[in-house]
């Protein structure tokens, strides 16, 4: 949830804390973050789709996932514009509800996609010798077009729910200091943390607490065993620094405002430093798109050989074969 802009240490003449306009810095940093993570996630897609000819489930669950990464980019001019324009949303009801939508697919997808991905490594990896629907491409596929539509139904509802409004000589669209939808982003924000947050985090760490189980009783005496356990390792690390410091930080600052907002509305200047908390935990969640494409590095074989042989391609030329890399790996 974006909470675009910053609070007064004053009440106004209705009790409430009024907007500051932000800092050039947060739109800066905005759009650093997320250009940086749509290249990145361009990048990938396009390796998915143009250089992996035969996906495997795991690949299908890497490219959502970068799907869902790249997805909010279009609404970060929009945003941009609204901080530079002293917090005014100039581009209508219909802009705004898009900016929402792509902004929970975004988030919510990324969460989603991570937790399936660690279920997936668990069966891979635990269960390796057992049949499982998470192995098997046809119903990843299905899953997946499942996934998105949840997805956007609830993307839809947030829309519908959260209209910009006028207030004091603004439109605002998506803030905190919509004081007419206090309670609606006190209901939001809970059911996002509970079901957008914590239930994803107690799956994929329960996943990994087996999984780790598992990688210590693992052989690794043979090249394989070895190739296994730090390939899953990696995978471990990074998924639980994505939940850690994107994801974890959002949600708890988001909480902690909201209450203060619905039940001491005249703490201004506690408001104030939540915000500003706010802002840094809301970029950190945009470098989640930055980190995401390490995970296809370690968790598809395929991917990395894909990027190595354009690494060789441009070294070598264009004459080297794919079987020729590919058979020197």
């Amino acid at each position: 949830m974006v909470v675009p802009s910053q609070l007064g240490n004053n009440s106004n003449s209705s009790g409430s804390c009024p907007g500051e306009i932000q800092h050039v810095s947060l739109t800066v940093l905005l759009c650093l973050v997320y250009i940086v993570g749509f290249f990145l996630n361009t990048f990938s897609l396009w390796v998915f789709c143009c250089r992996l000819s035969n996906w495997t489930s795991g690949t299908t669950l890497q490219f959502h996932l970068a799907l869902s990464d790249a997805i909010a980019t279009p609404a970060i001019p929009m945003i941009a514009v609204y901080f530079a324009t002293g917090n005014n949303w100039l581009f209508g009801r219909l802009l705004c509800q898009v900016k929402i939508a792509l902004l929970s697919l975004h988030f919510y997808g990324s969460t989603v996609f991570l937790t399936l991905i660690s279920i997936h490594r668990y069966t891979a990896v635990v269960r390796f010798n057992k049949s499982s629907p998470i192995k098997r491409k046809q119903f990843v596929r299905k899953l997946c077009a499942g996934v998105w539509f949840v997805l956007l139904i609830q993307a839809l509802i947030f829309a519908v729910m959260l209209p910009p409004s006028k207030d004091d000589n603004n439109s605002q669209c998506f803030s905190i200091h919509q004081h007419n939808l206090t309670n609606i982003y006190f209901i939001i924000n809970f059911i996002l943390l509970i079901f957008g947050f914590l239930l994803p985090f107690l799956v994929s760490a329960v996943c990994y607490t087996l999984l780790a189980g598992t990688l210590s009783r693992l052989n690794i005496s043979t090249p394989q065993g070895l190739k296994v356990k730090v390939k899953s390792q990696r995978m471990v690390g990074m998924c639980l620094l994505i939940f850690g410091l994107c994801f974890l930080p959002l949600n708890v600052v988001r909480t902690v405002a909201v209450i203060i907002k619905k039940y001491y509305p005249h703490k201004c200047h506690f408001l104030q430093q939540c915000e500003k908390a706010y802002y840094a935990s809301w970029l950190l969640a945009g470098v989640n798109s930055s980190l995401d494409p390490l995970l296809y590095c370690f968790g598809s074989q395929k991917f990395q050989n894909a990027f190595r042989s354009l690494r060789v391609r441009q070294v070598d030329g264009p004459n080297r074969s794919d079987s020729e890399v590919t058979g020197n790996q």
